[in-house]
């Protein structure tokens, strides 16, 4: 045991001397040309993908010329536009918009259900909500509260409405929205509304700022474009007003059940501009994509609900709505690039050195697949050690000198020394 320990503990020490004066050894490129038809065009063609790879993709698509900025400062104004007959009511954007004016979300509604003259009260909790159901007042828990229900229990077991079951009385806005409630049809009309969208960007490092509007010569020209243009991607690409069918049509969803569902829909305003040109170059990109949960899904849609209140007989009273909407979330990217020296400087020498790789392929299949590899080896990699110093002879006849000197020379003919 303790001579297999032995013989692993000089073992590692060789091995470590070893590593240790090998470290210190200093290793150059030797030049071998090396006749080789496949392995030339193995070469040549990683050479070739390297160098498209860099002027094609890094240089021409990335601009890795160019200093970038990627976090500018923007600014967002939306306003909803439209008026809709809706029964006998006419209905403005004070009515179905939230917020009338508002920054990067606005929201309108499509659909409402509406639960007429609510008063604080007492009333049949609604059905479905756990131990709602009962058949005695013991069943009911006075003063219990739950969180999915809509008040507080009373302790009493009554009839549910105008049916025959039962269920415990609470203490709410009565009656139930589940029981009272009155579906409106959907707004149809509101395919046609607009949104008007601002949005100004600016990228301080290159002290740049830019609108998506088009610029005109007066302020008069400016309103009467605005009050009557219709964003385009190619006829009006600096027209703000999108009208809301375009833009659910865009984002692949169908606007009649988005009424019925409601939906969150984002608009990317995308600014990606290349200053060495014009600055008028520099022009938004719109895209539209649904960002809430699919209507396969439990929670998917979008609702919220608010009232308004009233005094009827002196009693406060309310009638809450329950609306149904399209959401738009207004999300701008920016990006900008200008020529700088240090970065070109520093994209051309990674491209020169990444070329260095195919060397390094091409040397391992020439060393692992190619026939006659032993050869290549022993020709590609030569160790030089410094030659101890030979005595000087003392005799200095001609004879010695010329064997002396004449017997190390690599030019020999039939073994005898020139």
């Amino acid at each position: 045991m303790c001579n297999i320990f032995h013989k692993f503990t000089m073992g590692l020490r060789h091995f470590l001397k070893d590593y240790f004066l090998g470290f210190w050894d200093y290793e150059t490129p030797k030049v071998m040309v090396v006749k080789n038809r496949t392995l030339g065009v193995i070469y040549r063609g990683v050479q070739f993908l390297v160098i498209t790879y860099f002027i094609w993709y890094v240089f021409i698509s990335q601009k890795a010329y160019q200093e970038t900025e990627t976090r500018p400062e923007s600014s967002v104004y939306t306003l909803m536009k439209g008026t809709a007959v809706h029964g006998d009511d006419i209905l403005d954007t004070v009515e179905y918009a939230r917020p009338s004016e508002g920054g990067d979300v606005i929201s309108t509604i499509l659909r409402r259900e509406v639960t007429h003259d609510q008063k604080q009260g007492t009333c049949a909790e609604y059905f479905k909500v756990a131990n709602a159901n009962c058949t005695k007042d013991s069943d009911c828990v006075k003063g219990a509260v739950d969180f999915n229900g809509h008040g507080r229990r009373t302790g009493r077991c009554i009839q549910y409405y105008n049916h025959t079951f039962k269920t415990c009385e609470i203490q709410t806005w009565c009656p139930i929205e589940e029981y009272a409630v009155v579906r409106e049809p959907a707004l149809v009309e509101a395919i046609n509304f607009t949104v008007f969208i601002r949005n100004s960007i600016h990228f301080p490092r290159f002290k740049v700022l830019r609108g998506n509007i088009k610029d005109a010569s007066n302020k008069r020209d400016m309103q009467r474009y605005l009050n009557k243009c219709h964003y385009h991607e190619e006829k009006e690409p600096y027209c703000p007003n999108f009208r809301l069918g375009y833009i659910a049509s865009h984002a692949r969803e169908n606007f009649s059940e988005l009424c019925r569902t409601g939906g969150v829909i984002g608009v990317f305003i995308n600014w990606k501009c290349n200053l060495d040109l014009d600055p008028s170059h520099c022009k938004p990109k719109y895209s539209f994509r649904r960002l809430d949960l699919r209507k396969d899904q439990a929670s998917s849609g979008y609702y919220y609900r608010f009232a308004k209140y009233y005094s009827k007989d002196g009693v406060e009273s309310r009638t809450l709505i329950k609306a149904f909407g399209m959401r738009l979330d207004v999300i701008v990217h920016g990006q900008a690039g200008k020529f700088s020296p240090i970065p070109t400087i520093i994209s051309t020498v990674t491209a020169l050195t990444s070329v260095g790789i195919c060397t390094i392929i091409c040397d391992w299949i020439m060393l692992t697949f190619i026939d006659k590899n032993e050869v290549y080896s022993d020709r590609k990699f030569d160790e030089v050690i410094k030659e101890p110093t030979v005595p000087k002879v003392t005799t200095s006849t001609e004879l010695s000198f010329i064997h002396s000197y004449g017997s190390n020379h690599s030019d020999l003919s039939e073994g005898v020394p020139l």
